[in-house]
């Protein structure tokens, strides 16, 4: 269980790794096509990069806002030897929905879609922290 827990994690981690990455590449390329210049950095004003590149930008953003609460369940859990195969589960549906959130995003951004996955995703980091203070309050 513990050991799923942490690959759940280090998934979220590389996931956003991976979208940092993708928007960096789509930075340079916007700057490479001269839709942003290099002056645009300074303030991050990149509202002329064209919306590949804000929603990269958004998206990495994104990893940084719920997986946050998501990271803390999970080490609230280790911490207090609360794990259970229940919330490894959720830790693993948490990240698959923000893999699904992010391939939508940065895709075809169908926002109802999307708005979907994100939802579940809040859903299963919601279900995570019962699942530990159940636990907490158990044992």
């Amino acid at each position: 269980m513990e050991k799923t827990i942490i690959l759940a994690m280090f998934a979220q981690v590389t996931l956003s790794l991976i979208v940092m990455l993708i928007m960096g590449k789509r930075r340079f390329a916007a700057a490479k096509n001269k839709q942003l210049q290099f002056s645009d950095f300074k303030t991050m004003r990149l509202d002329s990069a064209g919306d590949s590149v804000r929603v990269a930008d958004r998206n990495f953003t994104n990893q940084f806002e719920i997986p946050v609460l998501f990271y803390a369940g999970c080490l609230i859990a280790l911490q207090l030897n609360s794990a259970s195969y229940l919330i490894a589960a959720l830790a693993c549906l948490f990240v698959l929905t923000r893999i699904i959130h992010t391939i939508i995003h940065i895709g075809s951004n169908n926002i109802r879609m999307r708005f979907n996955v994100f939802l579940l995703g809040c859903a299963s980091v919601f279900a995570l922290w019962l699942a530990v203070i159940w636990r907490i309050m158990l044992f």
